[in-house]
């Protein structure tokens, strides 16, 4: 009978870490879920060898639209933190209420908290700032971003923001680190500077200073650097014969030669609008995981295409 206990105990031991639900002394790190691919890096950079990251939205997934499967749902019950984007993105819209009623001792870290988000006004795609918290909370019922564009994490600027919120996240779940998490934020941040250095050093020659992109991911990063994001599409809607007309027009006033495309969405579109203004698209990632490479990678191709 002892060792027919002692089975089942096994047994049920490894199932429940199978399914993710036990965070082991033998791996001793944090299970850290975090909403999108980028927010992973930062966990990953801050927490270092003392966290264990996964995204929800996978690479090549599209947070507008994913719904994450029953394991991945499984899996949080073993999560001690969970780090979500807070800026109106589709599937922490659709899903969080439910990840909180399933964990309700799940500790949550809102990245975007601190952050000036963006009111997007959809007549003619121009950029306003606002204030985060109360004015987000109160369109959080708005899905396909709401008032905000949600893509704040491309500037470099709110970088810094989601890795203080981090860093303060990670400390407040496990304070006996404390000293290494903000050792590790610290170097993060200084990195981030000088990213943002080097990018607006990239950028200064540049003199046509619109882009045109297909998906408006990249508000926060010309808002930083003072460029013009044009874009194609809104709330991931297929354009009309008369908004393709509309945006080819726009791109030939503004001499633009590129649509940029991102890899999450189709490109069918976009190739269309390329013919039309005698150019080609390019690809920019706005969930690439190498965040700072990414932010270089971007502006390397945006530079090229402003000319």
């Amino acid at each position: 009978m002892i060792h027919r206990s002692v089975a089942l105990l096994s047994m049920l031991m490894i199932l429940l870490l199978q399914n993710g639900c036990v965070n082991t002394p033998e791996n001793g790190r944090l299970q850290v879920v975090t909403s999108i691919v980028p927010f992973a890096y930062f966990v990953e950079r801050i927490g270092g060898d003392h966290v264990a990251v996964t995204a929800m939205v996978p690479p090549g997934g599209n947070p507008h639209s994913y719904e994450p499967t029953p394991r991945q749902m499984s899996s949080l019950s073993g999560a001690s933190l969970f780090v979500k984007a807070g800026s109106g993105v589709e599937f922490e819209l659709d899903w969080m209420p439910r990840i909180l009623s399933l964990n309700p001792e799940l500790q949550i870290c809102d990245a975007s908290e601190g952050v000036r988000l963006i009111a997007v006004n959809h007549e003619d795609h121009a950029h306003e700032k606002r204030t985060h918290a109360e004015d987000l909370r109160k369109d959080a019922d708005h899905h396909h971003h709401g008032r905000f564009d949600p893509h704040y994490w491309l500037s470099p600027e709110n970088g810094i923001i989601i890795a203080r919120n981090i860093e303060k996240a990670l400390i407040l779940v496990d304070p006996e680190r404390r000293e290494r998490y903000t050792a590790n934020a610290d170097e993060v941040v200084s990195e981030l500077e000088a990213l943002r250095f080097d990018i607006r050093s990239r950028l200064e020659p540049v003199r046509n200073r619109r882009f045109l992109v297909f998906h408006p991911a990249w508000g926060y990063y010309a808002d930083e650097f003072g460029l013009k994001q044009i874009a194609a599409e809104e709330e991931g809607k297929t354009l009309t014969p008369r908004q393709l007309q509309k945006v080819i027009e726009q791109a030939r006033a503004a001499d633009i030669r590129v649509v940029f495309i991102s890899p999450q969405f189709s490109n069918v579109q976009a190739e269309a609008i390329a013919r039309d203004i005698g150019g080609r698209t390019g690809t920019v990632d706005p969930l690439a995981h190498d965040y700072m490479d990414n932010l270089r990678k971007a502006t390397d191709a945006f530079s090229g295409a402003m000319r």
